[in-house]
């Protein structure tokens, strides 16, 4: 059969998370329920942080960006999914699929510029404490904030251009919940072997840089707190960075999980099950993490609900 000329594509067919006609109210949902809380809650960081004076400090400047990431990049996919199961249409327009995987793209970079941002904003606070203010000063934050804002755009329009250029066959049913990149390549009738190793290579890249920042700003706040003799002043130190792991841990360990298996693994559903951890239950998670974990929002959140009753 001849493959079809790009622009003949008009749609995409998006099979889901599952078929059985039992289990699309449950799906409903629970997926309905987890975008709510998503938003809500990340809402309600980002009120919190901008509300309170005693939070206008770099550390809670990226949590609240980090915040509006995770609206952003739940947004991008979790609605699409929920719209189809009552309609039972699962059609996704070649347009709308090229904007979908630049959202994605966009966002998901975005988050994980923010997560090495923030691990940068605890290396400095517990490596150099008496420069931390000088270091780390407005300009210094608006500034990372530009180059992850820079930085996600450059690695969306290159995974939109790398999409477009691509070729498809009859064959336009996604095995997959949304339009991920890997599962688009595996539809792709044209050679797409030059497209995959671009593609890999950008992950690569936009997912290196910043863990390779994380996993250095660690392992300098280790040296640093295992050189503190009390064992309170270790808990204390490292206490400020329990919250930060856990989000990076969840967010890097599901991405990386469904980056693999695309590529060793034949079966979508397996990737599938790991890609709803990191598009929509790791965005949800997120404000309860450092909600719960973290003394001061904790009291800025008693705060602001004092003063709304």
């Amino acid at each position: 059969m001849e493959p079809w000329n790009q622009t003949a594509v008009m749609h995409f067919f998006l099979l889901g998370l599952s078929e059985d006609p039992e289990l699309q109210p449950v799906l409903f949902g629970l997926f309905l329920s987890m975008y709510l809380v998503t938003v809500l809650g990340n809402l309600l960081i980002i009120l919190t942080v901008s509300s309170d004076s005693h939070l206008h400090t770099p550390m809670y400047f990226f949590l609240a960006n980090l915040s509006l990431a995770d609206i952003g990049f739940s947004s991008t996919i979790v609605p699409k999914m929920i719209a189809d199961i009552p309609s039972h249409s699962r059609v996704i327009s070649y347009a709308g699929c090229l904007t979908q995987v630049s959202f994605f793209a966009f966002f998901g970079c975005l988050d994980s510029m923010l997560l090495a941002e923030m691990a940068y904003d605890r290396f400095v606070a517990i490596c150099y404490p008496l420069h931390y203010q000088v270091i780390m000063n407005p300009r210094v934050c608006g500034l990372l904030l530009l180059v992850a804002l820079l930085s996600s755009v450059l690695d969306s329009q290159l995974h939109c251009v790398i999409m477009s250029q691509l070729t498809f066959c009859t064959n336009v049913e996604i095995p997959h919940f949304f339009c991920e990149p890997p599962q688009l390549l595996k539809l792709a009738c044209n050679n797409s072997s030059t497209s995959n190793i671009i593609m890999y290579f950008l992950t690569v890249i936009f997912g290196s840089v910043p863990v390779s920042g994380i996993v250095f700003s660690y392992t300098r706040i280790v040296s640093t707190i295992l050189k503190v003799s009390s064992i309170g002043g270790r808990y204390k130190a490292f206490s400020t960075c329990v919250s930060h792991l856990s989000v990076v841990c969840l967010f890097y360990g599901t991405s990386i999980d469904v980056y693999l298996s695309s590529a060793l693994s034949q079966s979508p559903k397996k990737g599938m099950v790991t890609s709803v951890v990191y598009t929509a239950i790791t965005p949800m998670l997120n404000p309860f993490i450092y909600s719960l974990r973290n003394r001061d929002i904790k009291w800025a959140l008693q705060r602001l609900l004092n003063r709304a009753a």
